[in-house]
């Protein structure tokens, strides 16, 4: 005999520790459209509260969507199995390897584990902001003198370093050096997450390398001790306090938050999107910028965003999709859509900058062509 059973609301099992007494929360508010919030004593918490500083708020948020992070795995029964990989339901997948468990909830996400969950929360606040119709994507972004600018690049590129050398000009603001929300009305919604120094900043942020500081490589092993970083980060991440240490101590780079590399400077929120240029290093002999379609920026800045992700959020997105909790179709092509309504006549171009020039020279020459971009003399 065959039996046919009714499918649960999702996000209803056992065991859920969602309901715990609000003062037991950290809250953060992510530009009202997504809250997220993390249970006190969950190993993750100073890691999540560090980088996300900017969106903590004191009292639980409203918003439409949720991420809620605790340590404590939830029962979930008649689960499958997906070789020896992970197991899963028709709303929930559990990670054994990387001791994590994702839940999907009428109103987003719970997230559970013991490790370091930081790599976890980037793609599901991004799941989240999509389907409230905004996009997380990897870039810098400058309010400069009321108009958002964003530049998305890979990793290396020079946005830090663009950064510095914007933030030396009267009327810009800082919005983020790494990741940033773009919402489909236009607007460039700025991540005030903590920078990473890295030692070919010296001559950019000088201030930072003054007096006793923590040993960093020469420029010449920065790359190196980066791809070794890469490769370990799976392994610490089992332990957040290993995880946080590393983040900290790691002789790679030096994290410091935004107030302190750009001392009396402005950080703004929100700007109305007026042009996106997108960064590439290339072989060439000298800067060159090419217009672009809306439809081309799209893409890319999809498919930067994805790339960019640690290995573990890039493998969480996949285990998502495999299962059917997080249907890949539908996401990135309402992230693409999502993207495509806020560029709509925005001006759109790729700016390639020569590898060969040093980090000094290719911030300096990328701030003069987006001014002139700008309709502004350099």
């Amino acid at each position: 005999m065959t039996v046919v059973e009714k499918t649960p609301a999702a996000g209803t099992t056992a065991g859920s520790p969602a309901d715990a007494p609000a003062s037991a929360w950290t809250h953060f508010d992510l530009h009202g459209r997504v809250a997220m919030r993390v249970a006190g004593g969950t190993p993750t918490a100073p890691q999540l509260r560090d980088m996300f500083r900017c969106f903590v708020t004191d009292a639980a948020p409203v918003a439409p969507r949720e991420l809620v992070v605790s340590a404590r795995f939830e029962d979930v029964p008649n689960a499958a199995d997906l070789e020896t990989t992970l197991t899963y339901t028709e709303h929930s997948v559990t990670i054994p390897e990387a001791r994590m468990q994702v839940l999907r909830t009428p109103s987003g996400f719970r997230l559970h584990g013991p490790g370091e969950l930081l790599t976890s929360t980037l793609p599901l606040i991004d799941a989240l902001m999509v389907a409230g119709g905004a996009a997380t994507f990897h870039a810098a972004t400058i309010d400069y003198r009321g108009r958002g600018v964003a530049l998305p690049a890979a990793g290396g590129t020079g946005k830090t370093s663009t950064i510095a050398k914007f933030m030396r000009l009267d009327g810009a603001a800082f919005m983020g050096d790494d990741w940033a929300f773009l919402s489909e009305e236009g607007q460039l919604l700025g991540f005030a997450k903590p920078m990473f120094i890295k030692p070919h900043h010296r001559a950019i942020y000088p201030h930072l390398f003054e007096g006793p500081r923590k040993p960093m490589v020469p420029v010449s092993l920065s790359r190196p001790v980066g791809h070794l970083t890469t490769i370990v980060h799976p392994f610490i991440a089992r332990y957040p306090r290993a995880a946080a240490f590393s983040r900290r101590w790691s002789p790679e780079h030096r994290m410091t938050t935004p107030e302190k590399a750009l001392p009396g400077k402005t950080i703004s929120t929100a700007a109305p999107l007026t042009l996106a240029v997108y960064l590439e290093r290339y072989a060439g002999s000298a800067t060159r910028v090419v217009e672009r379609s809306r439809e081309w920026m799209a893409s890319r800045m999809v498919g930067n965003f994805h790339i960019e992700m640690p290995g573990h959020s890039q493998g969480l997105v996949t285990a998502l999709g495999a299962t059917s909790v997080l249907p890949l179709d539908e996401y990135f092509s309402r992230k693409a859509a999502v993207i495509r309504s806020a560029l709509d006549g925005v001006p759109t171009y790729l700016m390639q900058v020569p590898a060969a020039m040093s980090p000094d020279e290719a911030s300096d020459s990328i701030v003069a062509h987006v001014r002139e971009l700008l309709g502004e003399e350099g």
